[in-house]
């Protein structure tokens, strides 16, 4: 299934994979929600997920995706290689991460790859990967300024929760998860969210929401 806010993009999409062996286009949707509503009657076995998209974008999809249909397997299909969005797809539960240029045939033996249950990243997204853990692997081997409300907000936060969802779960307000998340950041000295997650998954401490 190919979710595509662009049309002339999905056509162009449907276009090139209708000629390639071994894949075949079941769908396709405009956002996630459609995608959803749409899952059911196309029963896809890999959906290409645009990142930016209206009413539900790629990321919040593939989550969506990951709980409710875990034998559906998620490429992220995108113009962006921006690093915010390759670390938050990736741990929305993504496959792959590809670029829109990529050649057909290099898209159809990701399709493959990851119906095979092989992860498949685009090689500029390898790169920033790699660099990343890479970086984390060097890090203490545990946060101990963190105070025990703060390490609870680490985990749901690695886990992929949203701050609404991390408050609702500890029974906080969103106000108090920013500040708990900017105490998180300044302690560990990271500048971003995504760095914290990763950190906190590569050393084990995730927390499924």
């Amino acid at each position: 299934m190919i979710v595509e806010d662009q049309a002339l993009m999905r056509e162009g999409l449907r276009t090139l994979l209708d000629l390639e062996e071994g894949v075949e286009v079941v769908g396709e949707a405009a956002d996630g929600v459609e995608a959803l509503e749409r899952l059911p009657g196309a029963r896809p076995e890999v959906v290409l997920v645009d990142v930016r998209m209206p009413r539900m974008d790629g990321i919040e999809l593939i989550e969506r995706l990951r709980r409710e249909h875990p034998e559906v397997a998620a490429i992220i299909l995108t113009t962006f290689d921006d690093d915010d969005y390759v670390f938050r797809g990736l741990r929305a539960g993504a496959r792959g991460y590809i670029l829109k240029d990529t050649p057909s045939e290099e898209l159809a033996a990701a399709i493959e790859k990851v119906h095979r249950g092989e992860a498949v990243l685009d090689g500029p997204i390898t790169l920033k990967v790699i660099s990343e853990l890479g970086r984390l692997s060097k890090e203490p081997a545990g946060p101990g300024p963190l105070s025990e409300r703060e390490m609870e907000v680490l985990r749901l936060v690695a886990s992929g929760a949203s701050n609404r969802e991390i408050a609702r779960s500890l029974y906080i307000t969103e106000g108090t998860v920013k500040n708990h998340i900017s105490s998180i950041l300044r302690k560990l000295g990271f500048r971003d969210r995504t760095q914290a997650a990763l950190y906190a998954a590569e050393h084990g401490w995730i927390e499924e929401p």
